[in-house]
C-alpha cells in the first residue's frame, strides 16, 4: 500500500478562459490560495476526525507553496503543495497537486485539481482506512475548488480595500 491517495475534482465556471486566467494570476499573488487551502484542509481534517477519531486530526496546515503560473492560450497550470505539521511537530507534504484552467466554450472555462493527498505520517496516520482518507481528501479538494472557483467567477467578493496611500 502506498502512503498517498490520488484525488481530483473539476468544476465548470461561468467565466471566459481569458477572464478566469487573469483573475487566477491575481489570486495566486494576493494570498487567496493560502486562505482557501487553510479552510479546505481544515474541512478535510474535520471529516477525518469524525471518521477515525481525534488522533487522526492532530495536524494543521503550515504552508501552501504555489509555483509560478504557467500556460498557453489554451491551458493555465499551477503546481501547488500543501505542507502540514504532524502530531510530532515535523513537516510533511499533505498534498502535491496541479491546478489547471482550460477553456470550455466561448464564455466558460473548467477548473480542475488533481494530485496526491497524504495523511500524516507515523502512528497517527498509520492504519487509517484508505476509503476514509480518500473521502477526506475529496472533501478538502472540493472545498478548495469551490472557493477558488467562486473567487474566479465573482471577483468583486475577493477585492481588497485600497491601501491608505491610494485613497
Amino acid at each position: 500500500m502506498t502512503d498517498h491517495c490520488v484525488a481530483g475534482d473539476r468544476v465548470l465556471l461561468d467565466a471566459s478562459f481569458r477572464a478566469a486566467r487573469d483573475r487566477l494570476k491575481t489570486l495566486a499573488r494576493d494570498g487567496m490560495l493560502q486562505r482557501a487551502s487553510d479552510v479546505a484542509y481544515g474541512e478535510g481534517i474535520i471529516g477525518l476526525v469524525q471518521a477515525a477519531g481525534p488522533a487522526a486530526g492532530l495536524t494543521r496546515l503550515a504552508l501552501v507553496r504555489p509555483n509560478e503560473l504557467a500556460g498557453t492560450d489554451h491551458c493555465t497550470h499551477l503546481a501547488i503543495q500543501w505542507e502540514a505539521i504532524a502530531a510530532d511537530g515535523k513537516l510533511f507534504t499533505a498534498l502535491d497537486a496541479d491546478l489547471m484552467l482550460v477553456p470550455a466554450g466561448d464564455q466558460r472555462s473548467a477548473l480542475a485539481l488533481a494530485g496526491a493527498y497524504r495523511p500524516q505520517p507515523g502512528r497517527y496516520g498509520a492504519g487509517l482506512d484508505r476509503a476514509i482518507v480518500r473521502e477526506c481528501a475529496m472533501t478538502a479538494i472540493h472545498s478548495f475548488l469551490a472557493q477558488v472557483s467562486c473567487a474566479l467567477v465573482h471577483p468583486a467578493g475577493t477585492a481588497r480595500p485600497p491601501a491608505p496611500a491610494d485613497r
